[in-house]
């Protein structure tokens, strides 16, 4: 199975410093990030998956294939999203703001941001995920993009929001390049996920050189108590 299948698996094997489980199943650390995996639709990975869930808690599955529910979990949300890779070289564009390195001081701004905006899954040490950079107007921050899941040949693009303040203004296309090109610097290809329903942002990531790769199955897994 190709691992753009099951990103999260692959990235949580290549980032154990952020992980717990074993080689049947894995989850990042509570802080880092909500998402787990199954290594495949064994019995044993299945269960192992259902292990690092507690009670009371809900885990992000991202992956291509039906999504396979271990016994003593159910499924509390669940949406379809797409994937695409970088189809070709992507510049960095430059905006109108300087874009800034964001660091642990930007932390709290960081996570603000990401409450009020719900790209997806975002905790107090996602931005240990990878680089994060930001636009600052006025002092204040009015957009970010970084990296999340990363494993040998790929890095994800994600984290990508703007206060609703400062739309409009083409930050996250300019944000994005800027992580985009990084990533093919280093040799490696861009791939992110959206929303089906987000067709902004899908037509944003077509012009800035993305093409699907296939649809992906989200859906959030919470323990029977």
């Amino acid at each position: 199975m190709n691992s753009l299948d099951r990103p999260v698996w692959a990235s949580l094997t290549h980032a154990p410093h952020l992980a717990e489980g074993d080689d049947f199943a894995r989850r990042y650390r509570r802080d880092v990030n909500l998402f787990a995996s199954a290594c495949d639709d064994s019995v044993n990975s299945l269960a192992a998956l259902h292990d690092l869930v507690r009670e009371g808690e809900s885990v992000f599955v991202l992956q291509v294939p039906a999504i396979c529910v271990p016994d003593g979990l159910v499924i509390t949300r669940a949406a379809q999203g797409v994937q695409m890779l970088a189809a070709r070289p992507i510049a960095r564009e430059d905006g109108d703001c300087a874009v800034v390195e964001l660091g642990e001081a930007d932390a709290p701004e960081m996570l603000a941001l990401a409450q009020l905006t719900e790209p997806g899954p975002f905790l107090a040490r996602t931005r240990t995920m990878g680089r994060f950079i930001g636009a600052r107007i006025n002092g204040r921050l009015a957009a970010m993009a970084g990296e999340r899941m990363r494993f040998p040949g790929y890095t994800e693009v994600s984290g990508v929001c703007t206060h609703p303040d400062f739309r409009g203004r083409g930050l996250a296309r300019t944000l994005s390049s800027v992580i985009a090109n990084a990533i093919q610097q280093r040799g490696e290809q861009p791939f992110l996920h959206a929303w089906t329903s987000n067709q902004a942002a899908i037509a944003l990531y077509e012009r800035l050189g993305f093409e699907f790769r296939s649809v992906v199955q989200v859906a959030v897994l919470g323990r029977l108590a």
